[in-house]
């Protein structure tokens, strides 16, 4: 199926940004965001009857679901209070 859509060009850049962070195409990006929004739609109504453990179970699937984002490990140090007050004050 085609689709055509009409976003503002910030959302555009910011997209194929994220596509290009992912190593991957707009249309793949898309593709799976709008599958994993029609799967958690899905589940969603079932959440609140499913046990602790069938809980824990989505929820360790879903965090392996997220295993290719590239993102940098950051220290302690970057994630203290320190870190974040001081980067503030020199933007100042």
């Amino acid at each position: 199926m085609t689709i055509s859509l009409q976003l503002e060009p910030e959302i555009e850049t910011r997209l194929i940004a994220q596509a290009d962070a992912q190593g991957t195409s707009v249309e793949e990006l898309l593709s799976r965001l709008i599958e994993g929004f029609l799967k958690a739609s899905a589940t969603s109504n079932t959440l609140l009857q499913d046990s602790p453990q069938k809980k824990t179970e989505q929820f360790l699937r879903w965090a392996k679901s997220h295993s290719d984002i590239q993102a940098p490990i950051l220290s302690d140090y970057d994630i203290s209070r320190e870190s974040i007050y001081s980067r503030e004050d020199e933007m100042l």
